[in-house]
C-alpha cells in the first residue's frame, strides 16, 4: 500500500486529472483513507467478497420471487432465505440443520433457544 501510494502521489503531478487515468488517480487518493482501513484494524476484512456472496442468491432469485402469489408467500420465502443464510454464516450445512431442527421440533416441546443455528452442533 505504501509502494500504491507513493505511485498515486507521484502520478497525481504527472498525468492530467481529466482523463479516465486522471480521475482514477484522484478518486484513489480521495478515498485513501477508506481504502486503507482495513489495516487498522485485523477485524476487518481486505474485501466484502464475503457479503457479496451472501446476497448472491437473493439478486439470482429477485425475479423468481416477482410470482409470490400473495404476501404470505413472500414472507414464507423470506423467513427461508434468513434460516439458510444464518445457517451457512455460523459453518453449517443448511440441508443438515434444518432437518436437524425438525427432528427435534417432531421429538417433544423444546426450548427454541437450543435450535439456534449459534447453538448447534452437527456432526
Amino acid at each position: 500500500l505504501a509502494d500504491f501510494k507513493a505511485w498515486l502521489d507521484k502520478s497525481a503531478l504527472q498525468v492530467s486529472s481529466k482523463g479516465k487515468l486522471g480521475e482514477a488517480i484522484t478518486y484513489s487518493l480521495n478515498q485513501w483513507s477508506k481504502l486503507k482501513r482495513y489495516t487498522e484494524s485485523g477485524l476487518l476484512n481486505i474485501d466484502n467478497n464475503r457479503a457479496e456472496r451472501a446476497v448472491k442468491p437473493f439478486v439470482i432469485g429477485r425475479k423468481n420471487w416477482l410470482f409470490n402469489i400473495n404476501h404470505k408467500g413472500a414472507e414464507t420465502s423470506a423467513m427461508l432465505y434468513s434460516i439458510i443464510e444464518t445457517a451457512k454464516a455460523n459453518g453449517l450445512i443448511p440441508f443438515d440443520y434444518i432437518n436437524h431442527c425438525l427432528e427435534e421440533l417432531a421429538k417433544s416441546p423444546i426450548e427454541l433457544e437450543s435450535l439456534l443455528p449459534w447453538n448447534v452442533k452437527l456432526g
